[in-house]
């Protein structure tokens, strides 16, 4: 038998040798790095997230039936304790079991919200990973739900709208816990019942009655995904405002339930090619004040539970996905204040309110052509906030009109172009924060590619103070260059203006030149903001806003809680308030000064006096006022009865008269020469310098005449008639040529204003066009 040889392994050569050791030492670091990351995690997490398991499951274990079912009044007061509105869902009287669900509807939910619903045990991991990638992506802003629906039940019945990591956390633990207690049923009926459906329609029976007529259960294909197509963003996908959108998402559900099995490809065709019905909205006996204060308790309540405002974004994307996480969060709060038992306490004064829109719906009654639609074409909006508290106490948004369904208010859901009223906002304010003073001298003059003024004049030398009460655009223009673009819009930002985009950021904003615009609220807030010392406060009419249990959401004292803030400096808020004076006593607002308060404020005309704008403020009160038509067009010709100016003096006449007279804080004007004087001034001061000199050698000579005299007198002892008339009295020769600075060259101090919004008794309209650079318009 022959022996077998023994195989000799093959020697490896010392470069492979070395690559081995090194594979083998990056295993090992890679295995550390595991380890030791682990451990710092735990460390750092374990902690948290084993307190989170265990609140979880304490959550759950107290929840019954009746927990997915809770329905309580929620009650709105005026400023005097008088409730204005009681707010009730419909989600008990409307609940229907998970037997008398639509199959096709549970299959329509589950393709386009949650495909692994009867599989899971309520967390997706695959999805979960997608969100935590976006988070880190966008530094720490969740721009991803990556939830299942029984996560989304968890959130919207038991958590806040934090984002954060510890709020996904809380919402993962308690989706398993529920997933242990409750059958898939169950969790798919909770979560039917408790979603939002634009409108007031909470749940799927409520919303096919609403929008249909008739239950779910006697809904086609084509309605139930119709339907289903609204909560994933009541705002986005609302039938009434968007059918468009709302018909585009029934279309995807309908591809997505094909690709799944569901339905075929002839039944998705035929649901797509049904045409949507929908009952007539019901009307809404919402007034202006009531819109407005449920919409500041909703973001009240998105405050409350963690959710972060935001107003600059770092590219499109990062604002899209934003934007979709608000309209998310917006509804679920929505939801809740409609079935959570709230009671919120308003700033809105019943008598202010009347009288604010008795004067809107009084001037514009000079128009009474209406829209198609029955809707007033000449409208406008008007904001009141009261100066001690900076809250909001009267609000129009429109005409007084009887219409069904929602109205729109103007006040706070519409972007105008603001026209000049923005300059002290954006330019003079500013400008008064890096140095410059209302007496320093600019030079109103042609520029190359710039704008023209109202008036067609350029006036050369004049003090800042002239420039902004005769609107000269030049001006605005050039100081907001010099200052930065960045500065001044970076103030609105901080204000809170919504609608801000990156094209805003030119010479042509200085004029009220925005792709967007501003609206009414954000106006009257920042002039509020300027009065108030540079001291910025969120312009709400929320006083006080407790939950069910009485829990404070809203306390007193709301504005000593960190949601006001200095924007400006307070010497320049003085410097701007002088300026805005002048608007009133000789410049584009001097037909609106008021009869018995000192007053301050800013007109605004845009291209083709398209729109229309005043702002003003007492110490008591800011108002501001906007006039114009939904579809722009020209307002040129309005009575002044209708124009802003018309409708601020007569309103602001009569809330501010009886009260104790009050003058604003302003900066005390004083003339100093600078190199910024005119050249008049100049010329001024170097003659009284010579004057000066000229007397100071006169009385030098006067003195040496008197010491001769007297040793005349001691050496020839002449008689006292001699010496008298040698004498000379200091005062037989005074100083002539004084200048009276009192009144330094102001040539302008009987004009009433450039052609610019020059509204006066005579009926015309407030003006000629302040921006003549082109800037684009929106509705």
């Amino acid at each position: 038998m022959a022996k077998k040889v023994k195989k000799q392994k093959r020697q490896k050569n010392p470069v492979e040798r070395a690559i081995g050791i090194v594979i083998k030492i990056i295993i090992a670091l890679l295995l550390a790095i595991v380890v030791i990351g682990g451990v710092l995690i735990y460390m750092k997490y374990g902690k948290k997230l084993i307190a989170m398991e265990s609140d979880a499951k304490k959550i759950v274990s107290k929840s019954t039936m009746e927990t997915f079912r809770q329905n309580e009044t929620s009650i709105v007061y005026d400023a005097n304790g008088n409730i204005m509105s009681k707010l009730k869902g419909e989600k008990d009287v409307y609940y229907i079991k998970y037997s008398d669900i639509p199959q096709v509807a549970v299959d329509a939910i589950t393709s386009i919200e949650d495909k692994n619903f009867f599989k899971h045990k309520g967390y997706d991991l695959k999805a979960i990973i997608r969100a935590g990638l976006a988070y880190i992506k966008n530094k720490g802003v969740i721009t991803q739900g990556g939830s299942t629906i029984t996560q989304q039940l968890a959130r919207n019945i038991f958590l806040s709208f934090e984002e954060s990591w510890q709020r996904k956390a809380r919402e993962v633990f308690i989706a398993i816990e529920l997933e242990k207690k409750y059958t898939k049923k169950e969790i798919m009926e909770f979560y039917l019942n408790n979603i939002y459906f634009a409108n007031g329609y909470y749940g799927i029976q409520s919303a096919a009655l609403g929008y249909f007529g008739k239950g779910v259960n006697s809904l086609s294909l084509s309605q139930i995904t119709f339907l289903l197509s609204i909560p994933n963003s009541p705002t986005r996908y609302n039938p009434y405002e968007n059918i468009e959108g709302t018909l585009a998402r029934r279309d995807r559900i309908l591809d997505q339930m094909v690709l799944d099995g569901k339905i075929s490809e002839a039944e998705a065709s035929k649901a797509k090619s049904e045409e949507i019905k929908l009952k007539a909205p019901k009307v809404e006996k919402s007034s202006y004040a009531l819109t407005f204060a449920l919409d500041r308790a909703v973001k009240a309540l998105m405050k409350s539970e963690g959710f972060n405002f935001r107003y600059s974004f770092n590219s499109d994307e990062d604002r899209k996905a934003y934007n979709e996480n608000y309209s998310e969060v917006y509804s679920s709060c929505q939801t809740r204040l409609y079935s959570g038992g709230y009671r919120i306490y308003t700033s809105i004064d019943p008598e202010k309110q009347k009288l604010l829109q008795d004067t809107v719906d009084n001037g514009l009654s000079v128009s009474s052509e209406k829209s198609k639609s029955g809707i007033y074409s000449l409208q406008g909006a008007a904001v009141t906030i009261d100066n001690s508290s900076g809250r909001v106490v009267a609000i129009v948004g429109g005409r007084s009109q009887k219409l069904k369904g929602s109205t729109l208010n103007r006040a706070y859901q519409s972007f105008r172009q603001p026209g000049s009223t923005i300059k002290p906002l954006i330019v003079y304010t500013p400008a008064f924060e890096q140095g410059y003073t209302p007496e320093s001298m600019v030079k109103d003059e042609k520029i190359e590619g710039g704008p023209v003024n109202a008036d067609g004049v350029f006036s050369g030398n004049m003090t800042i103070l002239d420039a902004l009460a005769k609107s000269k655009n030049t001006v605005a223009w050039k100081l907001f260059t010099e200052i930065s673009p960045a500065i001044g819009i970076g103030k609105l930002l901080d204000m809170g203006f919504s609608a801000i985009s990156d094209t805003d950021y030119y010479p042509s904003a200085a004029l009220g030149g925005f792709t967007k615009g501003v609206n009414a609220v954000e106006m009257a807030s920042a002039y509020a903001a300027i009065e108030n010392g540079g001291e910025f406060r969120e312009p709400t009419c929320i006083m006080k806003m407790t939950d069910s249990s009485g829990n404070d959401i809203v306390a007193d004292g709301f504005y000593q809680k960190g949601t006001s803030k200095y924007i400006y400096d307070e010497n320049a808020c003085k410097m701007m308030i002088t300026c805005m004076e002048a608007v009133m006593t000789k410049g584009t607002g001097v037909g609106g000064k008021l009869a018995t308060m000192p007053c301050a404020g800013k007109t605004g005309t845009t291209n083709d006096s398209k729109d229309l704008w005043f702002v003003g403020f007492t110490k008591y009160y800011t108002t501001s006022v906007w006039v114009g038509y939904d579809i722009p067009r020209s307002l040129a010709g309005l009575s002044y009865t209708a124009t802003p100016l018309g409708i601020w003096k007569t309103y602001m006449d009569s809330i501010n008269n009886g009260l104790p007279l009050a003058k604003l804080d302003d900066y005390k004007i004083t003339v100093a020469p600078t190199k910024e004087d005119n050249k008049e001034t100049e010329e001024e001061t170097k003659e009284e310098q010579e004057e000066e000199e000229k007397a100071k050698e006169e009385e030098e000579k006067k003195l040496e005449e008197e010491k001769k005299a007297e040793e005349e007198k001691k050496n020839t002892n002449t008689d006292t008639k001699k010496q008298d008339e040698t004498t000379i009295d200091e005062g037989e020769n005074p100083e002539e040529g004084t200048v009276n600075e009192d009144n330094p060259s102001n040539e302008d101090s009987d004009n009433t204003g450039s052609a610019e919004d020059n509204n006066t008794d005579n009926g015309q309209t407030e003006g000629a066009t302040e921006n003549s650079d082109g800037t684009a318009e929106t509705p």
